[in-house]
C-alpha cells in the first residue's frame, strides 16, 4: 500500500528529560502537507513478555503493583531489554528471575508496538514450555506474587476487567489462537547453557 503521502520528516529533535532508562524528546517534523508540528515521545529500550505454558495446561502469570496507575497488576513475566541483549535471552533471564522457571522450548511469536502515538517502546512476544521450576533471582526492590490459571480463567478476566495491561491482553488473543491451532509457533529447544538453538 502506498505510504508517502502519510510521511512526516524529522526536521529537528531535542532532549526534554534523560533517566535511567527513559528518555523524553520532543522532534520538530514536516508534514505530508509542508506544514510543522512537534512530536513528543519517550525512548524505550524495547522489552520481552513471556507466555509460559505449564504441562497441565495453566499459564504463569505475576501480580505486581505498578506505581504510575497506583494498583497492582496482573500480568505476564516481561522485562526491559538490556543494552544489546538478545530479546530470547532477555525473555530466558526475566522467567528465571521473576519467576524460577526455565523452559525446555521457546517460540517466538511476535513484536507490539505498546504506545505508538508517544513511545518507541517494541515488546517481543515469545511462548516458553516444558517449565522446570527452581529458585527466583529478584531484582532489588522487586516485588510480585506467581501463580498459574487456566487460559479461561485469564479470558475471563481479560473480559470482566480484572486484567488491563496491554500486553498481557494482547498476549491472551496470541494464547487463545495458539491453542485453537489458528495461529502456529515454531519452537525451538533450548541449548543446555540456556540460549535457543
Amino acid at each position: 500500500m502506498a505510504e508517502q503521502h502519510l510521511k512526516e520528516e524529522g526536521t529537528g529533535s531535542e532532549l526534554l528529560f534523560q533517566g535511567n532508562f527513559l528518555h523524553a524528546r520532543r522532534d520538530t517534523v514536516r508534514l505530508p502537507d509542508g506544514h510543522s508540528a512537534t512530536r513528543e515521545y519517550i525512548v524505550h529500550p524495547g522489552a520481552v513478555v513471556v507466555v509460559p505454558l505449564l504441562d497441565d495446561g495453566r499459564v504463569v502469570l505475576e501480580r505486581q503493583y505498578r506505581y504510575p496507575v497506583a494498583q497492582v497488576m496482573t500480568e505476564f513475566p516481561a522485562g526491559k531489554l538490556d543494552a544489546g541483549e538478545d530479546p530470547l535471552r532477555c525473555g530466558q533471564r526475566e522467567l528465571l528471575e521473576e519467576t524460577g522457571y526455565t523452559a525446555a522450548e521457546w517460540a517466538y511469536a511476535g513484536k507490539m508496538h505498546l504506545a505508538v502515538a508517544y513511545s518507541t517502546e517494541i515488546i517481543h512476544i515469545f511462548f516458553a514450555r516444558g517449565l522446570s521450576l527452581g529458585d527466583r533471582q529478584l531484582d532489588h526492590g522487586e516485588f510480585l506474587d506467581v501463580f498459574a490459571a487456566t487460559p479461561d480463567q485469564l479470558a475471563r478476566w481479560c473480559q470482566d476487567g480484572t486484567v488491563t495491561d496491554a500486553k498481557t491482553l494482547t498476549c491472551t488473543l496470541w494464547l487463545q489462537n495458539v491453542l485453537s491451532g489458528a495461529w502456529a509457533l515454531d519452537w525451538q529447544a533450548a541449548a543446555p547453557h540456556g540460549t535457543a538453538r
